[in-house]
């Protein structure tokens, strides 16, 4: 499990989590939606360890990830997979290279790595992609090499920040199978995302961060049948009351 327990986090003057108080069950694919600016990418930076919180905790296990030395971090991201938004590829490496690099990282042997490599191919159905470049993969190719890469190490959580951000329908469509079949796997996800489709498809629980805290978190059909107004009106879509983000607002 993951918890977050009154998290805050600034930037300069700017405040961006206010007390963001979550858990993330084990064994489930957790939703954070969420007007941009509100702190959803920060959210899972801090969960990874890349930001450190400016008060509160974040456990994953029941340790604490803010009082981690560089080992433990290290430890942590073998166990927690980040799918970022741009999917992060080393351009000059084949796609079979950089789904090794977190591999060569844990010394494994040869042939461990090489069917680690095939296997996580499978798993995103990009068996034939292996010695391809990323410039020659469309971009929903190359967010699936990510998750490829992320799933190599056989984490047990995988969080992923915007995944179906500037692809079609369908290509949205094909990864929202893949966080379902990564969690059938038994792997636990955390999706940031602003898509509703994507959200109420893949989320066995949603949460709604608003204003630097959570608005309000539940399984999927309790969020989509919710009375909260402001949940409500970003569900659906509605502009009438939707604030108008700062300059220099943080995801």
């Amino acid at each position: 499990m993951i918890e977050l327990r009154d998290v805050h986090k600034a930037f300069g003057e700017r405040e961006i989590l206010r007390g963001v108080t979550l858990e993330i069950p084990a064994g489930q694919n957790t939703v954070i939606i969420g007007y941009s600016g509100t702190g959803k990418s920060v959210t899972l930076k801090c969960i990874i360890g890349l930001l450190r919180p400016d008060a509160g905790e974040v456990l994953v296990d029941g340790t604490a990830v803010g009082a981690m030395d560089r080992e433990e971090l290290a430890e942590l991201r073998g166990r927690v997979g980040y799918v970022f938004q741009s999917a992060a590829l080393f351009d000059s490496m084949t796609v079979a290279e950089n789904i090794r690099l977190g591999l060569v990282r844990r010394g494994l042997d040869e042939t461990t790595m090489q069917d680690r490599v095939a296997e996580s191919l499978r798993v995103v159905d990009l068996d034939g992609a292996a010695d391809k470049f990323p410039a020659e993969l469309s971009g929903g190719m190359r967010k699936r090499v990510g998750v490829a890469r992320a799933i190599a190490l056989r984490p047990a959580y995988l969080l992923y920040d915007e995944p179906t951000t500037g692809l079609d329908p369908v290509t949205s469509a094909v990864m929202d199978q893949l966080m379902i079949r990564t969690r059938d796997l038994g792997v636990t996800g955390v999706i940031v995302t602003h898509d509703m489709r994507t959200a109420f498809s893949v989320g066995n629980r949603i949460a709604m961060l608003y204003e630097g805290k959570i608005r309000q978190a539940g399984p999927a059909p309790e969020m989509q049948r919710t009375d909260d107004p402001i949940v409500r009106q970003f569900i659906e879509g509605r502009p009438d009351t939707a604030p108008v983000p700062s300059r220099g607002a943080q995801s």
